[in-house]
């Protein structure tokens, strides 16, 4: 039972391949902004948080015997500087503020006592100069560097923390908006790849329809349909010849089908319409006269034997076509071989005037299936017979040349017209000359040589002049 198969248009493979190429960019772009971005958003605050600490530390160390005064006002400038950032100067034991300066010494507003000990851990065993950068929360960060400063009022050295509280929330704020303006650029990307895939996808397959269509037509039997038209891509001309060249092969094919049919039917009817007639005649008129009797079942011995002709000539045709009749190759001595075929004709020469000039070089070796290069060589000598002139003579030639073995046979008939030269090889072509053959065929010669040929592989053809006669030629490997 035949299986039904539900199978999906171009149209809507390529539009679904649109869509999920454009969703695959934006989720490329969603994961770089909520993973990429952020990491690197993060490295990029610690640097810079890093350069400007490192800064400050340096010009602190400097500044060092300054007044307060001269270091408030230098930390106050930097914070102008940076928006984002606090910047602190506390004593490292117990986190009061030493600059800013404050009047009550109170410590710093804004830095809680645990997010000051974090950090008093961390540069609990640092050296001096070193640096720690420690995040508070999601969107504060906290550089802070252990060193040695003189307090205002005292000649001695204190260790102090260099405390530099950084906001990122306007950063923040600034990747939410991304993230907002991203969901509304993919929700228009969406929609206008929706569209323009949909637009794409129909331009893509409109020249596909049209071929389908014009290939359904086709299907019909109706070959007057062109599958060439103007189309965008390459790929599309070239499918449009190729299936042009198919259609014109196709409907040679269904015609000379159609002719094949005729023309079996009219040579198997004409033979069983002869013999039935004669039988008749057996029994009806020429029963008691044996001239007779034995001219009319001679008639139907000679229908007979040419419906068994035609009929094993398309049987032979048809298997090797088919591939049913697989070919046997073997080296052999093809001199001798057309010498022996030669031997076949030798009662027309005989009999009938016929000259038949042998022009063969001897001890030429070639491989092919002997029984089907008999048949060649048979139906060409045979096919040059029934049409050289009235001088009856045939040449029979086989050299080397070219580095093959040329085999030709040439008769002096009227000759085919160019027009007529590709279509000798096809099955019932007959020549418009009618005359009295003295080889019998069946209009099948020429299309077996031509099916044994192409099977072999090997060259074949015909040169002919109108009025001078034809030369028919196979080129054999040479061994």
């Amino acid at each position: 039972m035949r299986q039904h198969r539900r199978f999906k248009s171009i149209n809507f493979i390529l539009w679904v391949s649109f869509l999920a190429f454009a969703a695959f960019i934006l989720i490329l772009t969603w994961v770089f902004q909520i993973t990429l971005l952020r990491t690197f958003l993060t490295v990029q605050v610690k640097d810079e948080l890093e350069s400007f600490g490192r800064e400050i530390y340096q010009t602190l160390e400097r500044m060092s015997p300054q007044s307060s005064q001269v270091i408030d006002g230098y930390i106050l400038s930097k914070e102008n500087d940076n928006r984002a950032t606090d910047i602190f100067i506390l004593n490292l034991e117990d986190g009061g503020k030493l600059h800013p300066s404050s009047e009550d010494g109170q410590l710093v507003t804004g830095v809680a006592s645990d997010q000051f000990e974090k950090v008093k851990e961390k540069l609990a065993d640092s050296p001096y100069g070193d640096s720690v950068i420690v995040q508070i929360s999601g969107s504060s960060y906290v550089y802070a560097a252990k060193m040695a400063m003189m307090t205002a009022g005292s000649p001695e050295v204190t260790d102090v923390c260099l405390y530099i509280s950084y906001s990122t929330v306007l950063a923040d704020k600034t990747v939410g908006n991304m993230q907002l303006q991203l969901v509304l650029i993919s929700l228009i990307v969406i929609f206008v790849a929706l569209i323009i895939s949909g637009l794409l996808s129909m331009e893509l397959t409109k020249p596909i329809s049209q071929i389908s269509r014009a290939a359904k037509r086709m299907a019909t039997g109706d070959y007057s349909v062109d599958f060439q038209a103007q189309y965008s891509y390459a790929e599309m001309n070239a499918l449009a010849e190729t299936l042009n060249y198919a259609k014109e092969e196709i409907s040679r094919a269904d015609e000379l089908q159609k002719e094949v049919l005729a023309n079996v039917t009219h040579d198997l009817k004409t033979p069983l319409t002869m013999i039935k007639a004669y039988a008749s005649m057996i029994q009806e008129i020429s029963g008691d006269n044996p001239e007779k009797r034995e001219k009319h079942t001679q008639v139907i011995i000679d229908e007979t034997d040419r419906l068994t002709a035609l009929v094993n000539d398309i049987l032979k045709m048809s298997k090797i076509r088919s591939g049913m009749d697989t070919l046997k190759t073997e080296e052999f001595n093809l001199s001798e071989f057309i010498h022996t075929v030669l031997e076949r004709f030798e009662f027309l020469t005989e009999t009938q005037g016929y000259t038949i000039v042998r022009d063969i070089d001897d001890e030429l070796y070639t491989r092919a299936d002997k029984d089907k290069i008999e048949q060649v060589v048979y139906n060409l000598i045979g096919n040059a017979v029934n049409y050289t002139g009235d001088d009856k003579k045939i040449t029979v030639s086989l050299h080397r040349k070219n580095e093959k073995i040329r085999f030709s046979v040439t008769d002096t008939g009227k000759g085919i017209p160019p027009e007529e030269c590709s279509t000798i090889w096809e099955r019932y072509y007959s020549s418009a000359e009618t005359h009295k053959r003295p080889i019998k065929g069946t209009g099948l010669g020429l299309s077996i040589v031509k099916t044994i040929l192409v099977k072999h592989g090997f060259g074949f053809g015909v040169d002919s002049e109108v009025g001078k006669g034809s030369t028919f030629f196979v080129d054999f490997p040479d061994l």
